[in-house]
């Protein structure tokens, strides 16, 4: 299966998380191709939580799961809605952005997620992620979006990745930070598809409870700045070398 884009096809593949932060919208800016991987095996990470900001301090928002088992995909896993976590998170939100000038805007947009009756995570991740996307409808103007699993293409870690970019006729291969521990940039390049890390701009916007974080719920950003708030989604890429040598500099010798 091949798809193009007429001017270039610069390709993110990312799994599925919960009302992601805003790093995940620089993604959607960034690239032309934005790919759900929601047919890769489940960890616990952020694709079922996320952080948010309250006078307390830190605290998580969890979609609980139903019995899931180790080596199910994201797509297999489901919700467990036997408990009503939807009216805790929203209560959790009334509390902790109660003042933000913009509190009723992102309260409308969860309820509009919630309003569905989601009962597999994959669905439920991409739900809340296109519903903070059609908030910033400018990011998405040059993209577009498709599932990993729709794909049906085989390969494990790097190779599946290149597989994915090669169906897709990429014109480079962008990624988030943790991909390098792990991603074979030799094996991307023997394609001719160059690696580009996101290099997010994490300038602070205004936040309530104390000390401005960026990696709390993109909610924050909407309760907090509304729809000025697409200021603080431009992203910048930089190449893997370049990044690698930041890597490098950054680690301490031993």
């Amino acid at each position: 299966m091949t798809m193009t884009h007429p001017s270039g096809n610069r390709v993110v593949v990312s799994q599925p998380m919960y009302f992601p932060w805003v790093g995940q919208l620089q993604q959607v800016e960034l690239c032309n191709t934005f790919v759900y991987y929601d047919d890769v095996q489940f960890v616990r990470g952020f694709f079922n939580r996320v952080q948010i900001k309250t006078k307390q301090g830190i605290q998580w928002l969890t979609a609980p799961l139903s019995h899931w088992k180790r080596g199910q995909l994201i797509n297999e896993i489901k919700i467990d809605n036997s408990q009503d976590w939807r009216r805790s998170h929203l209560d959790q939100l009334k509390q902790a952005y109660l003042g933000a000038p913009y509190c009723a805007d992102m309260l409308s947009l969860v309820e509009s997620v919630f309003a569905r009756p989601h009962t597999v995570l994959a669905d439920l991740a991409i739900a809340s992620t296109e519903a903070l996307i059609k908030y910033y409808p400018e990011i998405e103007k040059n993209c577009h979006f498709l599932r990993s699993s729709t794909l049906q293409l085989a390969g494990t870690s790097s190779q599946r990745l290149i597989n994915i970019c090669s169906a897709l006729r990429a014109s480079s291969y962008l990624t988030g930070h943790g991909a390098s521990n792990y991603l074979d940039h030799a094996a991307f390049e023997a394609q001719g598809i160059p690696v580009e890390y996101i290099d997010y701009v994490l300038d602070p916007h205004a936040q309530l409870h104390g000390a401005f974080t960026p990696y709390v719920s993109a909610l924050d950003l909407i309760a907090n700045c509304g729809p000025e708030g697409i200021s603080h989604i431009a992203g910048r890429t930089v190449g893997w070398r370049g990044f690698m040598d930041r890597l490098n500099k950054r680690t301490p010798r031993q």
